[in-house]
């Protein structure tokens, strides 16, 4: 049995969750479930590595020995089933950066790019900063879940200009992993219309409720030579703050023009990222297990006391991650308002959904012509539950106490 419930104290560590917590939501007395890392300690295999690797006193330059590849083929064989050649894996500075380093080499500026909103707010950022076209794909609710606008992404993808679709498999926030028939019917309009797929599965070891993971690349070969896949130990054991980002492209050519275009921005690997990696990918399987279980139980939980204590709040269960999408716009409260009570009243600190939409990430004048989703997502917040459940029971409580009082 591994100890997820011990509440460990965080400050003085720097953590983005904490020290960000007056800029981003106007006040320090919070508690902070926003920022997507987990308030779990990383497994023992891993601090052990890297505890020994700094007894050596001189931290140099260092290379990716073949044992990094090699860790990264076997987990992903027995995980998720999908057997790559070794050749085919590249490191990269981090999904993020390595989505915006893929926009620059299979795209010009003023090409297409799309994306489904309610997404990951960086997904926004990669178009928009490097000159592209944003095109919005927005996911529509059907029989209570997250599905795709098959028509509208067709239409997007036919168009000549649209070069790229970034898919988030599972996706961020919603939790959705896609069904094998979705991700086939998406990579096939994908390929008839020569649209390059890049797909972020950073969470795809953190499945819920006995879900299991299947990477787009893997449904064929077909699809594998149309597809770069982005991934990483760093959600999966709480180790964001070290590099473990690499890249998955069977595909040479792709491979190739990906790697010229990372190496001509001259960034350089973590020394400590990989050794994590490979420690947590050969040693870690274990926690992993029991972290899903734990996490499960968590939105178990935090669906029972919504359900029964605000059932004015939705949510769709999700199949993966450690997020929750909550809807609450049955209280018919602004925006503005209802920010104010979450950060201010109940001092819970988590993410504003406008940011999973358009509006926070074009100026005023782009806004004119930047082509807004039916929902911008207003009466939204994403809920991270990667905590421990006292953590994440009080937590609830403070957020049930302050809206009892709004019907008083």
């Amino acid at each position: 049995m591994y100890d997820f419930d011990t509440v460990i104290d965080r400050s003085n560590t720097d953590a983005v969750k904490l020290e960000l917590c007056s800029a981003v939501f106007g006040t320090s007395d919070i508690t902070p479930m926003w920022v997507a890392d987990m308030d779990f300690p990383c497994p023992q295999p891993i601090i052990m590595t890297l505890r020994e690797r700094m007894e050596h006193p001189i931290y140099g330059y260092t290379i990716r020995t073949p044992r990094f590849a090699q860790s990264i083929r076997v987990w992903n064989k027995r995980r998720n089933g999908w057997d790559i050649n070794a050749n085919s894996i590249e490191w990269c500075p981090g999904v993020v950066p390595s989505l915006s380093i893929s926009i620059l080499a299979f795209s010009q500026p003023g090409d297409g790019v799309i994306i489904q909103p309610p997404v990951y707010p960086p997904f926004f950022d990669v178009v928009i900063n490097n000159g592209r076209t944003l095109l919005q794909n927005p996911l529509v609710v059907e029989d209570g879940e997250y599905k795709v606008n098959f028509e509208e992404f067709e239409k997007l993808a036919s168009q000549p200009s649209t070069k790229i679709f970034m898919l988030c498999h599972p996706h961020n926030p919603v939790g959705r992993e896609w069904t094998e028939e979705e991700l086939r019917k998406m990579a096939e309009i994908c390929i008839k219309n020569d649209v390059l797929i890049l797909s972020d599965e950073i969470h795809s070891d953190i499945m819920l409720f006995g879900k299991k993971h299947k990477p787009m690349a893997s449904l064929s070969e077909e699809i594998a030579q149309h597809t770069l896949t982005f991934m990483a130990a760093s959600k999966t054991f709480n180790i964001a703050g070290l590099s473990t980002s690499y890249m998955i492209a069977p595909n040479a050519e792709l491979r190739n023009k990906y790697k010229a275009m990372q190496q001509a921005l001259h960034l350089e690997s973590s020394m400590l990222g990989p050794l994590a990696l490979q420690a947590a990918y050969e040693n870690c399987e274990p926690w992993l297990n029991e972290l899903q279980t734990y996490i499960s139980d968590n939105v178990t939980f935090a669906i029972d006391f919504i359900n029964r204590y605000m059932p004015e709040v939705k949510i769709i269960k999700p199949q993966a991650t450690y997020l929750m999408w909550l809807d609450f716009s049955a209280y018919g409260i602004s925006h503005k308002d209802l920010k104010f009570i979450i950060y201010n009243r109940a001092h819970l600190g988590i993410n504003d959904g406008t940011t999973f939409g358009i509006s926070t990430h074009v100026s005023s004048q782009e806004e004119n012509t930047a082509k807004k989703a039916p929902d911008d997502y207003e009466c939204f917040f994403r809920l991270n539950v990667a905590s421990p459940q006292s953590i994440l029971e009080e937590a609830l409580n403070n957020l049930y106490k302050v809206f009892e009082t709004l019907k008083k």
